[in-house]
């Protein structure tokens, strides 16, 4: 994002509102350390807000010059329980305190056990599962279709156009966008085949044109696509899935990196559908912003690779996992499943009503409280998205065209910050649409 000119608000604007902009924005320590990042980080690593964050609470982050900006990007979808969440930083100190690593498989520890019995039971499995946890949603992508490959003993991947799986080496195969992710840093891994989502007979026709559902292991295809623009599965396009890999023999992959852990008003956003997956990937909000991710699965398709099979220095680390933990009482004790309901219904009112307003905004979509505009243009998202931030409001974009603005809110928020943010948006889009 490039951010055009500064802005200074008053002192007594800040003072009645969660927003508080007290320098310019970037203030001069933010400055500082952006010209600091900028001479020592590869470029690649581009960043999206010119600030530097100091501290995180809830749906707020402050940045070293005491700037504070309500969060709508959640870290990316990462935040589901808020900044610091205070039961979450409790676990994780107590963990780091005892231990903080030993290799799970050289010599392991029981909250693994206990974080794998907790999401077991969560999960929508009619028989016995298990689970296994890695680090990123990417790795999580990765090992799902290593025990896909070794229950089926085959080795071709379906999936879909607008999907994003992660950016490793066999994620980013199964990864659609092709800038920035994809191109210049190929080749991807093969027996990859990409048919268009939310159609049901494109994976018939990809199987006699395409490649022989007999050479296809798994399935993988997220409830509600996340880079691809917040687009929802359809309840046929599901249940079609689920038939067409019954008939088949092939294990079905449902990615809820980013939809699970209540975000679409379910715990599991394939709850929405009444369809029992084969394996489910986990991360981003598992454990309140550390790394951690996972499979969960049908016991019968998580035993399959032989002993060794799946493995890594960091299988579920202790710390991440005692965090984990901490953030499954906080959804259970908060009630953030029925939150995020209650969150997505302010949010998706007032979507409408922009887009009656708005010609520019050409729909309104997502599950609960993962929701997205998408505009005409990805021009008129950035400008949309600058002039939140002039007045603090973090949001992130999102679509194969980068047209789509979408909404990662800690579900934690108070309703006094979220109407404030509502608003904030709202006047944003007036800056940016009125003039366009």
């Amino acid at each position: 994002m490039q951010i055009r000119g500064r802005l200074r608000y008053s002192r007594e604007m800040a003072a009645t509102r969660a927003i508080r902009l007290v320098t310019e924005v970037p203030g001069p320590r933010s400055a500082a350390v952006l010209e600091r990042l900028q001479a020592s980080v590869a470029r690649p690593l581009s960043i999206t807000f010119p600030i530097a964050a100091a501290e995180g609470r809830g749906a707020t982050l402050t940045d070293v010059d005491g700037n504070v900006f309500l969060d709508f990007t959640g870290g990316v979808g990462c935040l589901n329980v808020g900044h610091g969440h205070p039961q979450v930083v409790a676990a994780a100190v107590e963990q780091l305190e005892r231990f903080a690593h030993t290799d799970f498989t050289v010599v392991p520890y029981e909250v693994y056990a206990a974080l794998a019995e907790r999401l077991i039971a969560l999960a929508p499995f009619s028989g016995p599962a298990k689970a296994a946890f890695f680090n990123s949603g990417a790795e999580a992508v990765e090992n799902a279709v290593k025990f896909a490959r070794a229950y089926t003993g085959r080795n071709g991947v379906i999936a879909f156009e607008g999907a994003f799986h992660g950016r490793t080496a066999l994620a980013l195969a199964l990864t659609s966008k092709t800038h920035p992710y994809k191109a210049g840093l190929g080749p991807v891994a093969p027996e990859v085949y990409r048919v268009a989502f939310n159609d049901v007979d494109a994976i018939r026709r990809a199987f006699k044109a395409t490649v022989a559902p007999e050479d296809v292991a798994a399935i993988v295809f997220e409830p509600v696509q996340g880079e691809g623009g917040f687009v929802p599965a359809t309840q046929e396009f599901v249940a079609g899935v689920r038939a067409l890999c019954d008939e088949h023999g092939i294990v079905m992959v449902c990615d809820e990196v980013q939809t699970g852990f209540a975000r679409t008003g379910r715990f599991f956003a394939i709850e929405h559908f009444g369809v029992e997956p084969d394996l489910i990937t986990v991360a981003k909000s598992i454990a309140g912003g550390l790394p951690l991710s996972g499979v969960l699965g049908k016991a019968v398709v998580m035993d399959a690779p032989a002993d060794g099979g799946v493995g890594g220095t960091y299988v579920g680390n202790p710390v991440a996992q005692a965090a984990a933990l901490a953030v499954l009482d906080a959804i259970e004790e908060e009630g953030l499943v029925q939150r995020a309901n209650a969150v997505g219904e302010r949010i998706r009112a007032r979507m409408d009503e922009w887009r009656a307003r708005w010609p520019q905004i050409r729909e309104v979509r997502g599950l609960g409280a993962m929701l997205a505009i998408e505009l005409e243009s990805a021009a008129l998202a950035s400008a949309v998205a600058d002039e939140a931030f002039r007045r603090g409001l973090l949001l992130l974009k999102a679509g194969i065209e980068l047209n789509c603005i979408r909404v990662l809110v800690p579900l934690v928020i108070a309703d006094v910050e979220l109407a404030e943010a509502l608003d904030v948006w709202d006047e944003a889009l007036g800056a940016a649409l009125s003039r366009a």
